[in-house]
């Protein structure tokens, strides 16, 4: 007997963080609307949506329930206490038809949709070396990784982790707290190098390193070592090109290999299904979050806007929040720019193993540098001051407090006349005599006189003006 075909109003493929986002969205709005949507969340994983990012807590006292998202809405959290809402588990849509506005699931489910929302995310990026099929080598994604990776960690004594970005060191993190030595290597010259500056990699370096993690960048896995048993024993490394004949690595010895190297939008679904795809993958998107079909959007880490994918959850939630506003805009009514997504601000902050890490802007751009840099306490702040005076970018790794205030001075073009004010340590200072030596403030020049902006370098003291 074939199953009745369901449908709704709004159709979510995809239930993770972005996902759940948008759905919370949906539901705050869904009120005030005169004919409020059904709506169905299809996902592939078994467990309702839950917080990825801080995966590693779970080796650290907290449990499943903890990382549950879903914002209290009405007084509950679950989506099908609310009426015409529905959540489908552990049966991926494979299958989307977007002219007859049809969609299919793994276990032949059918559905039909008035407007769909594809927030599939992205999958682990594979480096394609022999070896990464062996056992003890995981991925670093989902909570049945995790457990897979506890589960082999009795037989280990060491782990290496493949990458150094965000995902990395929390893998790393999981690693130390299962009581494991933890190797991280890094293909790029430092850590979280699309977040941090040069300064901002050597600070979280040391960060990390006392912890007695080792740190390996500029280095590119070549194969994982693996034993007669089929089991991962460490990871070995392509010789580095220098003037003087290729420099040989000495190979990172452990019984468990964890790839956290990057991410690929999962774009198989809107491949399949003709929708127009970018260059680097991910499924086109306008300011809107519109895709080239008609009633269909993309948020998340499966969408390409502009010719970027973003990897970040901050930009996923900010399209999520636009798609929400745009649906549930009442005809020739005024939203201002909430239906836009706007991708021009990355800022991001975080805490990566009990260390404040944010970048705000363009970590990157070229400037003029206000830096404050205390190698003792592993602080190292910068703000850039673009040709016009604005702010265009920031790093800050060890204390990440003036964030807001950095975020606002972008955003609205605020005063930099006094950065150092914003910038200067709070809570670590120690006596100044501790660091004679060595210059902790200073307003860089790379373009023009730091005395354009009243912030003259000096040498090093703890004791900071009010």
């Amino acid at each position: 007997m074939t199953a009745a075909v369901q449908h709704a109003d709004i159709l979510v493929i995809g239930n993770g963080m972005v996902g759940r986002r948008f759905v919370d969205a949906v539901l705050e709005r869904r009120p005030a609307a005169p004919h409020p949507a059904s709506i169905v969340v299809i996902g592939e994983e078994t467990r309702p949506a839950y917080d990825r990012v801080h995966l590693s807590s779970l080796f650290d006292g907290a449990d499943e329930a903890s990382l549950a998202l879903g914002a209290t809405i009405q007084g509950t959290t679950v989506l099908a206490d609310h009426d015409g809402a529905d959540e489908v588990l552990g049966d991926p849509v494979i299958h989307l038809d977007t002219d007859a506005r049809t969609a299919r699931t793994a276990s032949g489910r059918e559905f039909t949709y008035g407007r769909c929302v594809i927030a599939t995310g992205s999958a682990p990026f594979v480096p394609p070396v022999p070896g990464t099929d062996a056992d003890g080598v995981f991925l670093y994604r989902t909570i049945d990784d995790l457990a897979a990776i506890k589960s082999w960690s009795v037989r280990c004594q060491r782990g290496v982790v493949i990458g150094g970005g965000l995902l990395g060191l929390e893998a790393a993190n999981a690693l130390r707290l299962l009581g494991l030595g933890v190797t991280v290597v890094e293909f790029a010259p430092r850590l979280m190098a699309v977040q941090l500056d040069d300064g901002g990699g050597r600070a979280l370096r040391r960060h990390v390193e006392a912890l007695g993690i080792e740190v390996r960048t500029g280095v590119g896995a070549n194969a994982v070592l693996v034993n007669d048993e089929g089991c991962a024993r460490g990871l070995t490394f392509a010789p580095t090109a220098a003037p003087d004949g290729d420099i040989e690595h000495e190979p990172a010895y452990a019984e468990m290999v964890v790839i956290a190297a990057g991410i690929r939008p999962r774009d198989q679904l809107g491949r399949d299904a003709g929708l127009e795809i970018g260059a680097r993958g991910g499924i086109v998107i306008d300011d809107h979050c519109r895709t080239s079909a008609d009633g269909v959007y993309a948020i998340g880490e499966v969408a390409c806007h502009r010719g970027r994918v973003h990897g970040l959850v901050a930009p996923g939630y900010a399209m999520a929040e636009a798609v929400a506003a745009a649906m549930f805009t009442p005809t020739g009514g005024s939203t201002g720019d909430q239906t836009v997504f706007v991708a021009g601000d990355s800022s991001t902050q975080l805490k990566l193993l009990g260390v404040e890490v944010a970048s705000v802007g363009d970590p990157h751009a070229s400037g003029d540098d206000v830096v404050v840099a205390d190698p003792a306490s592993g602080v190292w702040q910068k703000a850039i001051i673009g040709p016009d005076g604005r702010l265009i970018g920031a790093v800050l790794v060890g204390d990440a407090k003036p964030f807001m205030a950095l975020v606002q001075i972008l955003r609205n073009g605020g005063d930099t006349s006094r950065l150092i004010d914003v910038l200067r340590p709070t809570a670590t200072a120690a006596g100044p005599a501790e660091m004679a030596d060595t210059p902790t403030a200073c307003a860089r020049a790379t373009t023009s006189p730091a005395a354009r902006f009243g912030l003259p370098c000096r040498k090093a003291s703890r004791t900071w003006p009010a």
